[in-house]
């Protein structure tokens, strides 16, 4: 099912989108650009989604200049591993990075219950079309989410999220390096709310995912020196890449338990 919901786009907000969406995240004193933002009439398509034994109504942006509006082929894909590999994430306190429409995230809180947040740039249309979606496929309260553009300062000092996960966001490669600090933040300065994580054993720990664990499912191809950015990026932030096949990938701070 696909259904137009409402209004249209000036000239002006079509040509924003013809540059990069990573240039926007530095220039705060576009005003022009916020000009524009505020004279645009939004327009969204609702549609129906198929992911693992379930339908989801999710709306998306018609357009969107920071490319939260559309679900990509990689979120269904990660959905899918995610389900086989329900008992290494089952119980854990999850973070979404690039949610866009938060359609992965609310199949996760249906499917698998798991305790889970989104997050994206900090955009207002973006965190009112997710918690639109939540409510449209009966999840109230909606999920928490975390504004937060990639670089800057993470607006929750001492996270504990034991679980990030984000499908399809090494779109933007002048990013890799706000990406990478920021990830780098929430895997190294992650305090548990109990000692859950400290007190498995690393016999336990090699079951599944270490606590705290980066799951990347990356599906748009993009070049190989570009993708090479990123996995030699987050080694040098002292942070371990390992390829778990179905091109998802772990990342996990170097001085944690190896994985099996």
């Amino acid at each position: 099912m696909v259904r137009l919901v409402k209004g249209g786009f000036t000239a002006g907000k079509m040509d924003i989108a013809l540059f990069s969406p990573s240039s926007l995240f530095t220039e705060d004193d576009d005003s022009s650009a916020d000009e524009e933002t505020t004279e645009t009439c939004q327009s969204f398509v609702e549609r129906t989604h198929q992911f693992p034994e379930m339908e989801l109504l999710i709306r998306e942006f018609s357009f969107h200049e920071l490319n939260a509006n559309l679900l990509w082929p990689g979120t269904f894909a990660f959905a899918e591993w995610l389900v086989q590999h329900r008992s290494w994430i089952e119980g854990r306190r999850c973070i979404e990075l690039g949610s866009g429409t938060g359609a992965l995230a609310i199949f996760l809180r249906k499917a698998l219950h798991l305790d889970i947040a989104t997050s994206d740039y900090d955009d207002q249309e973006i965190e009112e079309n997710i918690a639109h979606n939540c409510k449209a496929n009966g999840i109230t309260p909606v999920l928490p989410h975390i504004k937060h553009c990639w670089g800057e300062a993470f607006p929750i000092v001492t996270p504990d999220w034991d679980l990030v996960i984000a499908s399809d966001i090494l779109l933007y490669v002048k990013q890799y390096p706000n990406l990478i600090k920021s990830l780098s933040f929430l895997l190294k300065s992650y305090k548990p709310k109990n000692n859950k994580a400290y007190l498995l054993t690393e016999n336990e720990q090699n079951d599944g995912l270490p606590y705290p664990a980066f799951l990347m499912s990356w599906r748009r191809r993009i070049g190989k020196e570009d993708e090479s950015l990123f996995f030699s990026g987050c080694e040098n932030a002292g942070l371990e890449v390992k390829h778990l096949g179905s091109r998802v990938y772990c990342i996990k701070p170097i001085d944690n338990c190896d994985m099996s």
